[in-house]
């Protein structure tokens, strides 16, 4: 059963880029309808997230729902790495990883059946009782023909994929961030300028219909405080992709900037978008950032680094949504700093992370 699923786990990863935000065009296979009931299976069958010999972790439940009611992959790559760990006696190393395999982190979307894709995830989540978390990132002329170059040929091909998205949520409760380093890359000129205007048309019809499904929740990124330092130069960005019918714009995604720093940027910028609410990535932003130094990708696998605060949505503060893991953890960055492609699983990397964290 864990063979079938793994497909699915593994759909849609992400990267990093300059300035922390580039990411993979990999996409996984989308799950079958015999995949989802297999994991419907999986799920009721109460896998808990505890080490039952005090050894080696099982396979990883949900969290509470009050505290995360996002959804758990019980068979994501952070979870088949505890598995593989465990085979081979390495329990210390399962512990660590189980850090990260026992969070609900974001799903995304990949490019050839975003319907299946969405559909198997929420649905997923829907009979866990949870929410689904899926990053949608699959803009015309992505990330300025970097690590995480791609994304849809032309304006039609997105709004097919779009539109296929659409049909696999459904009615089932999702949050979205909605299209990392799109609106970023407009304010730091690295997206050139004729792609503008197709990019806001875009976005703004993806809120809408996104907006238009009885119970799902959109966030535009709007970069972090290290990338576009003014956040007066995310207004009108925000504001021409939609931000008024979004539920709030999203911080920090595969970054490692502070909690604390992003909390203030995010305040400042909200009061200019009419008090939006917004989400800040915390998956490894535990230790904050690199030291700059002499490296121009300090954001790219930096070493040193550490998982960030869990996610929640008790963050006792009104402004803020919610902490989330929206970058997954032990996913590479790209290629430098001995890593992998990105979006590709990096266990190394990954145990760090988990090893550096509080």
């Amino acid at each position: 059963m864990y063979g079938n699923l793994r497909r699915m786990a593994g759909a849609g990863a992400p990267g990093g880029s300059r300035d922390g935000r580039r990411r993979s065009a990999h996409a996984g296979a989308a799950p079958s309808r015999a995949m989802v009931g297999a994991l419907a299976l999986l799920l009721l069958a109460g896998c808990s997230d505890g080490a039952s010999d005090g050894s080696v972790p099982d396979r990883p439940g949900q969290r509470p729902k009050s505290v995360a009611p996002f959804w758990v992959n019980p068979d994501s790559k952070a979870a088949r790495q505890v598995s593989a760990y465990g085979k081979d006696g390495k329990s210390g190393d399962a512990r660590l990883i189980n850090k990260i395999a026992t969070q609900p982190v974001a799903e995304w979307i990949g490019v050839d059946d975003p319907q299946g894709e969405a559909r198997g995830f929420t649905e997923a989540a829907a009979k866990a009782d949870r929410e689904a978390l899926l990053v949608l990132y699959n803009i015309p002329h992505r990330d300025c023909g970097s690590y995480s170059k791609g994304g849809a040929a032309d304006g039609n091909a997105y709004r097919a994929w779009l539109d296929g998205v659409l049909k696999g949520i459904g009615n089932r409760a999702t949050t979205v961030i909605l299209e990392p380093d799109a609106l970023p890359h407009i304010a730091d000129k690295c997206t050139p300028q004729q792609f503008h205007e197709e990019r806001y048309a875009l976005l703004t019809e993806a809120v809408g219909k996104l907006k238009a499904l009885p119970r799902t929740k959109v966030y535009l990124d709007a970069g972090n405080p290290h990338w576009i330092k003014d956040p007066g130069r995310m207004v009108e960005p925000l504001k021409r992709a939609g931000i008024d019918r979004a539920d709030g714009f999203a911080l920090n995604i595969s970054n490692y900037q502070t909690t604390a720093e992003n909390t203030k940027y995010g305040k400042k910028l909200s009061a200019m978008v009419d008090g939006k609410r917004f989400v800040i990535d915390t998956s490894r932003n535990g230790n904050g950032p690199a030291p700059g130094g002499d490296d121009p990708e300090n954001w790219c696998n930096p070493p040193g680094r550490a998982l960030g605060a869990a996610p929640t949505t008790k963050t006792d503060d009104p402004q803020i949504a919610a902490y989330l893991w929206i970058k997954r953890p032990g996913e590479s960055d790209g290629t430098c700093k001995g890593g992998p492609k990105a979006g590709t699983w990096w266990p190394k990397y990954a145990l760090g992370l988990a090893h550096g964290a509080k």
